[in-house]
């Protein structure tokens, strides 16, 4: 297991992550990408905890997704089934499971800053978080998408799945987007990736 996590997280947090996932008897698998999720947690009928993560992750993105799915794993173990999955018994555990790993010996120097600020207040996804998901994004691979607040007003732009949209005016925090083929409107994320349609 650690010659695996070794791939995908930085190289300090291998051995904590590594006493997290015995603790908790965690079977971890590395999936192909989910558009519409880094990662999940599942208690399965056998009793054991099941975390899927993302394979395209870059690793910092991968190690806060492992830790937010272990997160989920604790605060039902800890406080019932009934919680709220991403109500605050989730977020300070998250919290406290985060801490350790703030650190330059695991996070370069200019995301602590944004995972600080993050971190006083931890969100469902990270991707909610503009500056923290755009900062995290430089150490993905390349790749020809962009973020639908990079669109100009008006522009075009497919999903992943054909999909082709217009964006339209910024609502409080997210675009009204106008998908082309139905006329139907749709409100998406500023940070959702996109394709360009020049």
């Amino acid at each position: 297991m650690i010659e695996i996590l070794e791939k995908y997280i930085p190289q300090a947090s291998v051995v904590p992550v590594f006493e997290l996932i015995k603790t908790h008897n965690v079977h971890l698998k590395i999936v192909n990408q989910r558009v519409t999720r880094h990662g999940d947690y599942r208690r399965m009928p056998n009793g054991q905890h099941q975390i899927t993560v993302n394979t395209s992750l870059n690793k910092y993105r991968f190690l806060i997704t492992l830790i937010h799915e272990i997160a989920h794993l604790e605060a039902f173990e800890k406080h019932g089934r009934l919680i709220k999955p991403h109500g605050i018994e989730w977020k300070r555990t998250f919290q406290l499971l985060m801490l350790p790993f703030l650190r330059p010996e695991v996070f370069p120097n200019q995301l602590l800053p944004l995972l600080a600020r993050h971190f006083k207040n931890p969100t469902a996804s990270s991707d909610t978080d503009a500056k923290l998901s755009l900062a995290l994004k430089q150490f993905d691979p390349e790749n020809d998408k962009n973020y639908i607040f990079e669109i100009p007003l008006g522009g075009s732009f497919r999903l992943y799945n054909g999909r082709i949209f217009k964006r339209g005016k910024k609502k409080v925090k997210r675009y009204e987007c106008v998908e082309i083929a139905t006329g139907r409107v749709y409100l998406f994320n500023p940070n959702a990736e996109v394709e360009f349609l020049k």
